[in-house]
């Protein structure tokens, strides 16, 4: 009979406990099951300031593929067209989802647009987006191509209630909450236009954000910027 040397038995017996720490660590409660339920339909407002939902344009649809990776990801998508009085347009698009796992990142546009057959033009930055009195959180920006079509887009993802653009800082905010054994819910916030001047664009895409963040109230506006004050 071939006898275990006390090395490999203390080996074994620590690999043991280190699986049974991960299972007894690894999150279980989805913090999505524990609040009110987010309806981005009635939360986000269909008209507000000089805006309105323009009908006449539709926002990037994903291929068969690419929507069934945003259905496994997310629980809920908004996708609308607003237009203003300088016939200005802005492409909205939110997905939520109660799971921010490994497993259901969230899916950034600098990969959905290049698997929509779009080129990034400029690769994406971080800068900074004042809220109104909601303080000022981190966003990404970066420009697309399709053919003739140029179209800057900005947006940010959340993790529970803290914007993190950042993959870092977004694994480190979704490690604090495993370690109290939650899972984060979280979305991704999307906004673009069909513009060749990106300086421009984004300006306009920063006041049409401000004008719907200010006709929604704190606790709806929350949902969606999170605590500007714990971004990352």
């Amino acid at each position: 009979m071939k006898i275990i040397s006390f090395k490999h038995l203390v080996i074994g017996l620590s690999m043991f406990a280190a699986a049974g720490l991960a299972f007894a660590l690894k999150p279980t409660i989805k913090v999505a099951d524990h609040g009110p339920r987010i309806d981005l339909e009635a939360l986000i407002p269909k008209q507000f300031g000089d805006w309105r939902i323009d009908e006449t344009v539709v926002p990037l649809i994903a291929n068969p593929e690419q929507e069934a990776v945003i259905n496994k990801i997310y629980n809920q998508t908004l996708t609308r067209t607003y237009i203003n009085s300088r016939d200005e347009r802005i492409m909205l698009s939110i997905a939520y989802g109660g799971d921010q796992s490994d497993n259901m990142a969230v899916h950034k546009p600098e990969v959905c647009y290049p698997a929509q057959g779009f080129q990034i033009l400029k690769s994406p930055t971080i800068g900074s987006f004042s809220t109104g009195e909601g303080g000022s959180i981190p966003v990404k920006r970066l420009v697309a191509t399709h053919g003739p079509r140029i179209e800057p887009i900005t947006y940010w993802t959340t993790v529970g209630d803290v914007v993190a653009v950042e993959g870092l800082k977004w694994k480190l905010q979704q490690l604090k909450f495993g370690l109290t054994g939650k899972i984060p819910d979280g979305l991704l916030f999307r906004v673009s236009s069909i513009q060749a001047d990106d300086a421009k664009a984004y300006q306009i895409q920063d006041d049409f954000t401000r004008a719907m963040l200010g006709a929604m109230n704190p606790k709806e506006r929350g949902r969606i910027i999170g605590n500007p004050g714990a971004a990352s």
